[in-house]
């Protein structure tokens, strides 16, 4: 494959200015070239008019606007559009525009694949491949904003991958949205399955972006079965650490709870997560699970089991919110429209099983 020429999407001012050398109209060049980048969501040079031509001509020879093609886009009935893209190979990743009445999100993946290997999800089941830079980070969400005429104003770092794996790109990433692009800080939420040490990174960053841990069970025995990173980290230390975030950032904490049935939606653990979460601002954001196709043989609970659950938490004065299940028809579920891409180079297929990774952003 050819070797690709360095991204600007993706560069802050910093670095654009010396990508520009010793021009005497750097900075009013820079400046320009931000507001095209991300302010406008430019994909080419020629649409950045302002330029002088022989100034675009050169930036071609050495440079590309945005890392990423895509391979597949659909749009569901509900309105929901996913993209599949890549950056010149076949090592693809997603990402999700989620319009709302009163808001446009979007869900952005930070790994091509995960590591994490836990049991539900179709991106942990077909494997790792690499990081993603803070280019095809922030160019994911350039993408979806040009499938819009809305503004995207809220980010979800909940597609594929672990973004705290990949923390110097995400936090890269998160201060290119906040300072090029204009999003508020408090628009921005990062979820992870645990990583202690890098929520204790992040809290003292300082930067007052939710943080959503994917629980999915309060009881020890039951989170080692499902996700192997229990094993590192157990439930107490990771909520620990979460409550410590809460104290160095001021913001609630989001609990991501996946209802399987027989597993995790047990009365018993209702009872358990009320009390770990007790004293910390917080919201629970209750996911029955979607896909039955796991080796596991995972199952979605009835809608008794789910509103018996959501009722003991109510009952304890939890404050708790439902996923906004979209996408269906598209294989919105993270990981699986990748498998299926993959699947047709013959490549793994099983990220064809997970959950959906579209969330009631706060």
């Amino acid at each position: 494959m050819e070797e690709l020429k360095p991204s600007l999407v993706g560069m802050t001012r910093e670095e654009l200015t010396v990508a520009l050398g010793d021009r005497t109209d750097a900075k009013l060049r820079v400046k320009q070239i931000a507001g095209h980048l991300y302010s406008r969501a430019v994909d080419n040079f020629d649409e950045m008019r302002d330029l002088p031509q022989a100034l675009r001509e050169e930036l071609k020879t050495s440079f590309q606007v945005q890392p990423l093609t895509v391979a597949t886009h659909r749009t569901s009935q509900d309105g929901v559009d996913k993209l599949l893209v890549h950056n010149g190979d076949e090592e693809v990743y997603e990402c999700v525009l989620l319009p709302y009445e009163d808001r446009v999100s979007c869900c952005i993946s930070s790994q091509v694949g995960c590591p994490m290997g836990c049991k539900f999800c179709a991106t942990g089941l077909g494997g790792f491949d690499r990081n993603l830079t803070s280019g095809e980070i922030v160019g994911q969400y350039l993408m979806l904003q040009r499938l819009t005429e809305r503004r995207i104003s809220h980010v979800v770092f909940m597609g594929m991958g672990e973004p705290l794996l990949n923390l110097k790109n995400v936090v890269k990433s998160l201060n290119l949205l906040h300072d090029e692009v204009g999003l508020s800080y408090r628009h921005l939420t990062i979820s992870t399955v645990g990583l202690v040490p890098q929520i204790y990174e992040l809290g003292e960053l300082g930067l007052p972006i939710h943080l959503a841990l994917s629980l999915h069970s309060p009881l020890d025995e039951v989170r080692n079965r499902l996700m192997p990173v229990n094993h590192k980290w157990p439930v107490a230390q990771v909520m620990q650490a979460m409550r410590d975030y809460h104290k160095a950032t001021g913001r609630k904490i989001t609990i991501e709870y996946l209802l399987i049935k027989g597993i995790t939606d047990t009365p018993d653990q209702a009872h358990e997560l009320a009390r770990l979460v007790k004293g910390v601002p917080n919201v629970v954001n209750l996911i029955p699970f979607n896909w039955v196709d796991t080796e596991q043989g995972f199952a979605r609970p009835e809608r008794e089991r789910v509103r018996t659950f959501r009722s003991i938490l109510a009952s304890k004065g939890v404050n708790t919110t439902e996923r906004v299940e979209r996408g269906h028809e598209i294989a919105a579920a993270c990981g699986q429209l990748a498998g299926q891409h993959k699947g047709a180079f013959g490549l793994n297929q099983t990220r064809r099983k997970g959950i959906s990774p579209l969330v009631t952003v706060p």
